[in-house]
């Protein structure tokens, strides 16, 4: 769900390549591509299109199937899907982020109960599952999660400082304790060598979905929660809008940015600005490591907390995990491609190479059985098990049942006309609850 890159990179198995394993030996007895499939995979997660890249040469080089990887830009994933499944050769493989994606491309989605994908879950219940046949029809490959991620060498700097608000980060475990730091960081940002106690809040497409779906999912999930919702509802409440709020407005007022520069800014510099150590807090997820390790940072300078923003029995709340990449095979697709991407999968996830790919390389969590004994040197997937090992209430992934992309548009809009000063909140909470209900009756017809 870090959404990085803003061009579509197109990795292509080429021909040339696919001739010329014809003749080599891959440690899998796979010797040619003898029947003449070939995968073709849409991804969803920029952050990781250089290793999908690589991963896919390699199995070409080893069996022969040529494998073509296309990374849609961040947060283009829908649109450019639908202009993937409009060409002559769509994706054999694609993803979609729960019920309400599900509902779109439900007539391209493939029964998975025979593919080793579904059969490896440790728990079936995690699949998507149809809603007219209750066969799993996508298969999540990663689970996540997000917070505030923060530098620990700023925040060991800080607690020293006299009259510091915590004593430990561990303090950190309410709405208020997180402000009380971050202002007091604010106010003494010379004396920490740091820009602002949180990166800037980038409202570009590769920024924005922190905001209007991520953050949007806090006061949703624990709506949902209250409620006991567990499918896409006709309306929402808003139940927890005075809290989001809080901890918009300290993203807004601690910050690296003035407020009225965040238009521009996009993810890469809020990774840089926290990778330079010039902001102690980021909210971000697992998947960020990767640019953040690429950008320079140690394993031990990272940690995560629960985003507090005053919720009732917040001390008990943990990190927001779950997953919203779920793999669907294009049921649409030649049987010949189809036995293809299968067997990439399968291999994927069985081989040495391929776990080790997803494990290390990508650095993801995932719920099959045959990655139990792969460890990770992903810092934030070690906070999650941590966070998930521990009596914490975890927060749902809720943003999975958001109506549609235009609802997210609309919320992000409206937040930042209401950070640049140019709207209030009022405009933020009928994006929020009115957009939901006007959205979820669009699709409905």
């Amino acid at each position: 769900m870090n959404h990085h890159v803003r061009q579509v990179v197109t990795v292509l198995a080429t021909a040339a390549m696919a001739v010329g394993a014809l003749s080599g030996c891959g440690s899998s007895g796979t010797t040619a591509n003898e029947d003449g499939g070939k995968v073709y995979f849409l991804n969803s997660k920029p952050e990781v299109s250089d290793q999908w890249k690589q991963i896919a040469e390699e199995y070409t080089k080893e069996t022969g199937v040529p494998v073509t990887v296309e990374t849609a830009a961040a947060g283009t994933y829908q649109q450019t899907l639908k202009s993937e499944f409009a060409k002559s050769e769509p994706p054999t493989l694609f993803q979609l982020s729960g019920p309400v994606d599900l509902e779109t491309w439900k007539d391209f989605t493939a029964d998975l109960t025979d593919m080793d994908i579904y059969k490896q879950l440790k728990d079936p219940a995690l699949a998507l599952k149809s809603a007219e046949t209750g066969k799993p029809v996508g298969v999540p490959f990663v689970i996540e999660s997000f917070g505030l991620i923060y530098n620990k060498d700023i925040l060991a700097k800080y607690v020293k400082l006299p009259g510091a608000a915590v004593k430990s980060v561990n303090d950190i475990d309410s709405f208020d304790k997180l402000k009380a730091v971050t202002d007091d960081m604010q106010k003494r940002k010379d004396d920490l060598g740091i820009k602002g106690a949180f990166t800037s809040a980038g409202f570009d497409s590769s920024s924005i979905w922190r905001y209007d779906t991520h953050l949007a999912n806090m006061p949703l999930d624990r709506e949902f929660k209250d409620d006991g919702i567990t499918a896409e509802p006709a309306t929402v409440k808003g139940t927890y809008m005075p809290q989001f709020k809080n901890i918009f407005d300290l993203y807004l007022t601690d910050s690296t940015t003035p407020r009225s520069q965040l238009s521009g800014k996009t993810s890469d510099d809020a990774n840089s600005e926290f990778a330079l150590g010039e902001a102690a807090f980021y909210q971000n997820g697992t998947w960020s490591w990767t640019d953040l390790q690429n950008a320079g940072m140690e394993a031990d300078q990272v940690g995560m907390i629960p985003i507090y923003m005053g919720m009732p029995d917040e001390a008990k709340q943990g990190l927001a995990t779950g997953s919203a990449q779920y793999w669907c095979l294009n049921k649409k697709a030649t049987d010949k491609n189809l036995k293809a991407t299968k067997d990439f999968l399968k291999w994927m996830i069985t081989s040495e190479r391929g776990k080790e790919s997803i494990a290390k390389d990508m650095g993801f969590t995932t719920p099959f059985k045959t990655f139990d004994k792969v460890k990770t040197d992903n810092p934030l997937v070690e906070a999650m098990n941590k966070d998930m090992d521990s009596d914490k209430d975890r927060v749902g992934w809720s943003f999975t049942m958001v109506p549609s992309e235009r609802w997210k548009d609309d919320l992000g809009n409206a937040m930042l006309e209401y950070a640049q000063g140019t709207a209030d909140w009022d405009g933020v909470e009928k994006a929020f609850v009115d957009n939901w209900t006007k959205e979820y009756q669009a699709n409905k017809q």
